[in-house]
C-alpha cells in the first residue's frame, strides 16, 4: 500500500509562523477556544474543531488554504485539509 501524500507539505514546513495566543474571531464574539491552529498559508491563528466555532476549518472553507499547524506550545504538527492528512517535521 502506497503511504499517502500531501503536495501541500514542503510550503507548509517551510513557512516562518508568529503564532498568536488568541482566535482572533472568538475574541471578536466574546467566544472561547479549546485549541489554536495557525494557516501556514497566512499565519493567521483560528481555533480547532473542538471549539464551539471551529473558526480554523471556516478559515480552510473560506479561503482555500489548506494546512493548519498547531498553535499549542510544544506541539509541531500539520493538519492538511485537502488531502485529509496529518504530519510532522522531519527530526
Amino acid at each position: 500500500m502506497e503511504a499517502k501524500t500531501c503536495e501541500h507539505q514542503d510550503a507548509a514546513l517551510a513557512a516562518d509562523l508568529n503564532h498568536q495566543q488568541v482566535c482572533v474571531e472568538c475574541e471578536k464574539i466574546g467566544s472561547e477556544w479549546v485549541h489554536l491552529r495557525t494557516c501556514t498559508e497566512c499565519g493567521n491563528t483560528h481555533c480547532c474543531d473542538s471549539s464551539v466555532h471551529q473558526h480554523a476549518r471556516r478559515h480552510h472553507e473560506q479561503t482555500g488554504h489548506p494546512v493548519i499547524q498547531s498553535a499549542e506550545p510544544g506541539e509541531f504538527w500539520y493538519w492538511c485539509y485537502l488531502d485529509e492528512l496529518y504530519f510532522k517535521p522531519q527530526s
